[in-house]
């Protein structure tokens, strides 16, 4: 059995700390919001143990050194998580107020193992 990994599962988010400026927070935010964004059933379906899907989490934030990718990577329900925080996603800065706001992106992958010999494409059938 050649098993090789397939990615399933692509989804994003945004989430942002408004008040606080805290990446850790705004990125947990964005991954809670690309997690409502689907439901994965094949795991039930299939009978497919979910510890064998690795779940690899991008975080983009202006500030990629204050993500705690430890707690980013606990809010994910199944799989073995992956978290990395990039440069990316937006602050706004409020003058008057003295305050900075945090927007983060996430993208979240999902893979799995699958035998490549059980999946092939019939021509003609």
């Amino acid at each position: 059995m050649a098993e090789i990994e397939q990615r399933i599962i692509l989804e994003t988010g945004s989430g942002n700390d408004l008040y606080g400026e805290d990446y850790t927070k705004a990125a947990c935010r964005a991954v809670q919001d690309a997690l409502h964004h689907s439901s994965i059933t094949m795991f039930r379906s299939l009978g497919m143990d979910h510890t064998r899907m690795r779940v690899q989490v991008t975080i983009a934030v202006q500030q990629p050194e204050k993500v705690d990718t430890a707690v980013v990577a606990a809010e994910l329900p199944r799989g073995r998580a992956e978290v990395r925080a990039v440069r990316g996603g937006l602050n706004v800065h409020d003058a008057d107020a003295g305050t900075t706001h945090v927007i983060a992106t996430a993208a979240i992958e999902a893979w799995v193992p699958v035998d490549a010999e059980a999946w092939r494409l019939s021509v003609g059938a």
